[in-house]
């Protein structure tokens, strides 16, 4: 389940494009995080895919007909646009983006889409041609002009045959996209967070290098939930297999050296850092120019500490919340991390711990706070671990504004 998305109520237009059978894998998808999906489909997207593909997916009745006399209640598209917490159109084909433009309602999605007031997303697919059109790029930029939101499309072969831009975004895109609509107005709004994410490398030598276990997850998770309450993210990561997160703009970085630097430009105008990167916290004194030979004698690498970087950001205007990954004597050694780096609070976890170490999906953490105080979770989804400490992260973003007034 997802905190935005479980129990609200999703208004998903399906238009004709040939994308449409991606739109059934956006249903799933959505029904599976919790949301309560009511399906509306243009007559043209109903000889793409059959409406039953999305009644089996999401268990609701799907709308098609403006006119069906079986509806439930006599204006159907009203009821759906005011229960809606967000709407998504995707596919949007260049008739449907025409329509909506000119406030057109021929249809139940374009019907519907004038009659609510939830944020919108709309999400292009069609040939690149069509794309590319002047009348489309108009009518685009007046969605836009009046607060929707446009996620993709991508580039990539085509319908058609051809390669080009077109391509309707992925379904976690188009989910990100629907997020970040739906929290503009979140409890972040209008704030900046940095977030850290990832381990860091240190060359030995031109092939070989220091680093660690740390897979992303948790950074990304704490970003990702930063921009869907609506937040200005920007993502400081080492090197990792995730893709980027949609709506984040993401910093990469290789060394420990490298990480402070850019997580210090970043800072300059933020309200809070979460530290939930692994840099290494030493480096080679010494870098090889070319690959060390393996000789059957022993090689000493001498280290060289690196930087603290959280403990080197002013505390005064910014709320550092840090990490401590721990092995053994968890609390106290994590405890001991929150005053010498001048920490609002510190989030710690045993890394040995079942469903807690690198790479999990799941996070078992303790906060510690700079009082002393400590609130222990239990093992939660690490997405819920983020909002978790976002929302102590909003407290003491509103306690310091109110000891400033």
């Amino acid at each position: 389940m997802d905190r935005v998305l479980t129990e609200k109520h999703i208004a998903l237009g399906v238009t004709g494009s040939i994308a449409c059978y991606k739109a059934v894998d956006l249903a799933s998808k959505l029904t599976q995080l919790g949301a309560l999906v009511d399906v509306l489909m243009t007559p043209s997207a109903a000889r793409f895919v059959s409406p039953l593909s999305f009644r089996g997916v999401t268990g609701r009745a799907v709308f098609v007909d403006m006119f069906d006399p079986e509806s439930e209640t006599a204006e159907q598209h009203v009821v759906i646009a005011r229960r809606a917490a967000g709407m998504i159109i995707a596919p949007a084909s260049a008739t449907t983006i025409a329509r909506l433009a000119n406030g057109l309602a021929e249809d139940m999605v374009s019907l519907t889409a004038l009659a609510t007031t939830a944020p919108i997303v709309v999400a292009p697919a069609m040939d690149h041609q069509m794309w590319e059109h002047p009348a489309t790029q108009h009518n685009l930029r007046t969605l836009q002009a009046r607060g929707a939101l446009v996620v993709g499309p991508e580039e990539g072969r085509l319908a058609s045959g051809h390669t080009g831009m077109g391509r309707l975004a992925e379904t976690p895109a188009l989910i990100a996209a629907l997020k970040t609509a739906m929290g503009r107005h979140g409890d972040l709004a209008g704030r900046r967070i940095v977030v850290t994410a990832g381990p860091t490398r240190e060359a030995i030598d031109t092939v070989r290098f220091i680093s660690n276990y740390s897979s992303g997850k948790m950074g990304f998770a704490v970003a990702e939930a930063a921009r869907d309450r609506g937040a200005t993210v920007t993502l400081v990561t080492g090197p990792t297999a995730l893709p980027e997160p949609w709506g984040v703009m993401t910093v990469h970085v290789q060394t420990t050296a490298q990480m402070a630097e850019a997580v210090a430009s970043a800072c300059e105008d933020a309200d809070a850092i979460v530290m939930a990167a692994a840099p290494s916290d030493f480096r080679p004194a010494e870098v090889a120019s070319r690959k060390i030979k393996r000789t059957g004698e022993e090689v000493t690498i001498r280290l060289a500490p690196n930087p603290d970087i959280i403990a080197g950001l002013p505390g005064d205007r910014l709320i550092k919340v840090g990490f401590a990954a721990e092995s053994e004597d968890v609390l106290e050694n994590a405890e001991a991390k929150v005053a010498r780096k001048g920490l609002a609070f510190i989030v710690a976890n045993d890394v040995t711990a079942p469903g807690s170490g690198f790479g999990t999906d799941t996070n078992q953490v303790v906060f510690i706070e700079a009082s002393g105080r400590r609130e222990h979770l239990p093992l939660l989804p690490k997405s819920e671990v983020a909002h978790r400490i976002l929302d102590r992260v909003v407290e003491l973003l509103r306690e310091r504004e109110g000891t400033r007034a």
